[in-house]
């Protein structure tokens, strides 16, 4: 797939310090070097993963918005191919030797396809676990108990965003930037993907424009329990959803609340596809287009609480 990765987001809030100081005690780590973006003006803050370096910046904004979305091609044939695409489908398109730009009307969102590396991500050994017949952890305990190190995001897993015109967003991103359907929700949401990832970019259909979140991923089960847990002691509020697994994806996950009003989900476990030819997109209603396990979704999480707001653009805004 000559797509291989997200890069980055660029995030607009209207409360930069405090999204920032959350962010952090999420776990990605301040970074310093230059801003590498086209949307967003010069400034803000940054944030990289282990394995991604910087793929978080936090600008501000008057609403909360994703302005920005990076994705990595391998090589400037790539770009062309993308270029040629997008035209066709009557997007205006900013092309430079290495990146090639563009808006979709529908989540009002700049993507930019760049020449990036390929992920290295260090493989992580699987930790012993014991089941009925087979006990493969003998005389200790399990080693998630006894991680005391704060949870750190390895990588960007995937943004879920609403649009306003979720047909044509779909087509944008499949047929424009090459994105690859991997599921559906009849008559709602795609669940795309620019890697081997199960999905990269969720869009669904909305009243508005709207970032609903960003999932980053961690090394197990354990590490999103020990990640939300971490969270929620400092502020109970900031719960949302979890513990529980996705039927589609089949991820765990746990969801909190960031001081701009977006989720932001710890995550481990995702499908993975390798091969096209043997995976095999199906489309999804009721329960199973939500999750497999775990407590209900509340309304806020299906309908956020600001999203009356977002949609006449008097989204309040803190001092920054």
């Amino acid at each position: 797939m000559p797509l291989h990765r997200l890069t980055q987001i660029v995030m607009g809030v209207p409360n930069v310090e405090q999204t920032a100081a959350y962010y952090e005690e999420f776990g990605l780590t301040p970074s310093t070097g230059p801003l590498n973006t086209v949307a967003a003006p010069v400034g803000g803050v940054g944030f990289s993963t282990v394995d991604g370096g910087e793929q978080l910046r936090i600008v501000h904004s008057p609403r909360r918005r994703l302005v920005e979305l990076g994705v990595g091609a391998d090589d400037p044939d790539d770009l062309d191919r993308v270029a040629a695409s997008l035209s066709k489908l009557g997007v205006p398109v900013d092309r430079t030797p290495a990146t090639v730009s563009a808006v979709d009307p529908g989540t009002e969102l700049l993507v930019r396809v760049e020449l990036a590396p390929r992920y290295e991500q260090a493989a992580t050994p699987p930790p012993p676990y014991n089941t009925p017949g087979v006990s493969a952890r003998l005389h200790e305990r399990a080693p998630g108990i006894l991680r005391e190190t704060p949870v750190r995001p390895r990588k960007l897993g995937h943004v879920v965003l609403g649009s306003t015109a979720q047909e044509f967003s779909q087509r944008f991103f499949q047929e424009g930037i090459g994105f690859k359907v991997s599921d559906t929700v009849r008559g709602l949401a795609a669940f795309m993907r620019c890697s081997s990832d199960h999905h990269n970019v969720l869009v669904q259909q909305a009243p508005v424009a709207f970032l609903h979140h960003t999932s980053w991923q961690v090394d197990d089960v354990d590490e999103v329990g020990r990640g939300a847990t971490a969270m929620l002691e400092a502020d109970p509020g900031r719960h949302t959803w979890g513990l529980g697994r996705h039927f589609i994806g089949s991820n765990f996950f746990w969801y909190l609340k960031d001081p701009a009003g977006t989720f932001s989900e710890y995550y481990s476990d995702l499908d993975c596809i390798v091969d096209d030819a043997l995976w095999k997109p199906s489309e999804w209603e009721g329960a199973k287009a939500l999750w497999a396990w775990g407590p209900p979704p509340p309304p806020s999480f299906l309908a956020p609480e600001d999203l009356a707001e977002l949609m006449t653009g008097a989204h309040a805004a803190p001092a920054k």
